[in-house]
């Protein structure tokens, strides 16, 4: 468009065709590879994946005993077992626990003897009272997806996760150029008619809180000449140049001029007030935004037309804390004692606010990390139960909320993945995930607690994956079955299977050790399925009673040789270079209740779904076939 001198734009009219201008010059963000300890605050230039588990070694929980939890068996207040000195070892809280022991026994249970024996009243469970491996983060997750702000629990999440450096955008880097006769630079003893320069104090702490790096030049004359070589030198060095003055129509006001010159002027002139005189000026991709002298004006101005710019560039929304309303979506229990603040994850889903309460250990980082707000439970109070109406301090814009994609299920590697392209494609959109197992899916669908809800259930007398449960769970209808993946399941086992396990069978033996996914898991169902299969005794397998809530956290146990074997999907086990001995093909779906079908964020998941982008993510992480993805199985 042609300059226009002294136009009376619309605001929002200027700022989009502003803003379109400038992104079809080029303008785009950079990338810098900086250490974790300096990321706070700054944007993620990609996804970031944990090099390492948090904790890397099992852990003492407690100040105790370290034992081999089989040793105990047996152990009542009738019936107590007395354990020799080499049968344990003495441990406090993150100590090392030694190879050939499974379990922690607090000190205020052991009963010590003369002799240096201990008694016990209860029989320990394995792996009681003990950080597992990866009980925080599993090497191979993402711990950021691309285009996420660095918070203070995230630096420590990733140092947790052995990631040293990131790439992160650079922040833009903004000249601000004061221009005037009579301007001086701040003074406590000016002379009559001289103006202290202090705008560009104003502009760059402002400039700062929004994610960017000022730059304040030396003051510049009211001559032509001087303020174009200014200009030109900052744009040589800056992303975007503020020209302070000098943008009204008196007879030195020279900026538009300059501005024209050096590249062009969208508009001079703005319909709002303060800051009318405002020039939207450019050269190719960056910013020269000529600002009104007058502080409040320029204030205004560069509020609204330079700060979208710059979180366009920094891929930030802006943002401010408050509290709201919401409702629980599990129960949460507090001791009387203590006034406990819960981390929870938050969404809207069918028109009210849910809260999910995430994981409340103390070392588990990454839940304060992924938290969006915080529940107080006062002291005095048990806590609460499902479906209370509780208030909660926001750790993210409320409007964020508005546009998160809540999905409680089964856990998979891909919904990060969708996660991080959901966010890639629209960064206002973001995704809330919940590892419950695909019962919990189910449940959490039923009760109008999620958008989606992945599964993958067996009808173990058919063969067939979850049409039979979602017909069972909803009678009445009201939900799709949305096909997303085919995902290899089978045994994990250590790198060369040094045990020789071959199948179901294998792992009854003396010296395997399993690791089990959690009740209510289609894993886990799948996992009964077989031993019933194979006409296998559960509790005959060591371990099968020990829980992790991820695929991820299996094959870490297992990587760790903390455990032999444990069900799980292929990528888990490529994650973690062992040995996979395929089981089967199961189906995993996306339960979708249709008062989600129209939204905004459910159709952007299924378009991404069925995006060739998608594919290869899927085609990366390995163990996966894809039909159909995003199509419709089943409508009840």
């Amino acid at each position: 468009m042609a300059f226009q001198y002294l136009t009376n734009i619309p605001l929002e009219q200027a700022k989009k065709e502003y803003t379109d201008l400038l992104i079809k010059n080029g303008m785009r963000e950079v990338s810098e590879r900086i250490s974790v300890q300096e990321a706070c605050e700054r944007t993620t230039a990609r996804a970031v994946y944990a090099q390492i588990c948090a904790p890397h070694y099992h852990a003492s929980a407690m100040d105790g005993i370290a034992v081999r939890a089989s040793f105990t068996f047996g152990a009542a207040e009738t019936t107590p077992v007395t354990l020799a000195p080499e049968q344990y070892v003495v441990v406090d809280t993150g100590d090392p626990v030694p190879e050939n022991c499974d379990a922690v026994i607090m000190i205020e249970d052991v009963v010590k003897e003369a002799d240096g024996s201990v008694r016990l009243h209860d029989a320990a469970a394995p792996w009681q009272h003990i950080r597992q491996i990866g009980e925080d983060i599993c090497a191979g997750e993402m711990i950021l997806p691309a285009y996420t702000k660095v918070s203070p629990s995230a630096i420590g999440a990733l140092l947790a996760g052995g990631v040293m450096e990131i790439d992160v955008i650079r922040k833009p880097v903004v000249g601000i150029i004061p221009t005037g006769d009579e301007i001086i630079p701040p003074t406590s003893d000016p002379a009559p008619g001289d103006i202290i320069e202090f705008n560009s104090s104003i502009f760059s702490a402002m400039l700062r809180q929004w994610g960017a790096v000022p730059v304040t030049f030396p003051i510049v004359p009211d001559r032509l000449d001087e303020i174009r070589s200014a200009v030109s030198a900052a744009l040589a060095v800056c992303d975007i140049v503020l020209l302070n003055a000098g943008s009204s129509a008196g007879r030195e006001d020279y900026s538009a001029q300059v501005i024209q010159e050096l590249g062009g002027v969208l508009y001079h002139g703005i319909a709002m007030k303060p800051g009318k005189p405002a020039i939207l000026g450019y050269q190719g991709p960056k910013a020269i935004l000529g600002v009104p002298g007058y502080p409040v004006s320029g204030i205004i101005v560069i509020e609204q037309l330079l700060k979208p710019i710059i979180a366009y560039m920094n891929h930030q929304p802006a943002r401010q804390e408050e509290t709201v309303q919401a409702q629980l979506s599990r129960p949460v229990v507090s001791g009387l004692k203590y006034q406990e603040f819960v981390r929870v994850r938050m969404g809207y889903v069918d028109g009210r606010l849910i809260a999910t309460p995430l994981n409340r250990g103390s070392g588990v980082v990454s839940s304060f990390m992924k938290a969006d707000g915080i529940l107080t439970i006062p002291q005095g109070l048990e806590g609460y139960e499902a479906g209370s109406e509780v208030t909660v301090r926001l750790l993210r814009p409320h409007e964020e909320l508005k546009n998160t994609l809540v999905a409680i299920g089964s856990h998979d590697p891909l919904l990060d993945e969708v996660a991080d392209l959901l966010h890639r494609k629209n960064t206002s959109y973001y995704m809330a995930s919940a590892h419950t197992g695909s019962m919990g899916g189910i449940l959490a669908v039923r009760r109008r607690e999620t958008h989606v809800a992945g599964i993958h259930l067996l009808n173990e007398k058919d063969g067939t994956y979850n049409e039979s449960f979602v017909r069972k769970y909803f009678p009445g209808g009201g939900v799709r079955l949305v096909e997303c993946v085919g995902r290899t399941q089978g045994l994990m086992v250590a790198k060369g299977n040094p045990k020789g396990i071959t199948g179901m069978e294998s792992l009854t033996a003396s010296k395997i050790r399993y690791v089990n996914r959690q009740k209510g898991s289609g894993t886990r169902i799948l996992m009964d399925y077989l031993c019933a299969k194979h006409g296998l005794d559960s509790s005959s397998i060591y371990g099968y009673e020990r829980e992790e809530f991820t695929h991820t956290s299996v094959a870490a146990q297992i990587a760790s040789g903390s455990a032999d074997a444990g069900m799980g999907i292929s990528p888990a086990a490529k994650m973690y270079d062992l040995t996979f001995i395929p089981i089967g093909t199961e189906q995993y779906d996306l339960l979708i209740p249709d008062s989600a079908w129209d939204t905004p964020l459910v159709q952007e998941m299924l378009e991404i779904l069925r995006g060739e982008e998608f594919a290869r993510k899927l085609e990366m992480l390995g163990g996966y076939t894809l039909k159909n993805p995003g199509r419709v199985r089943c409508r009840f």
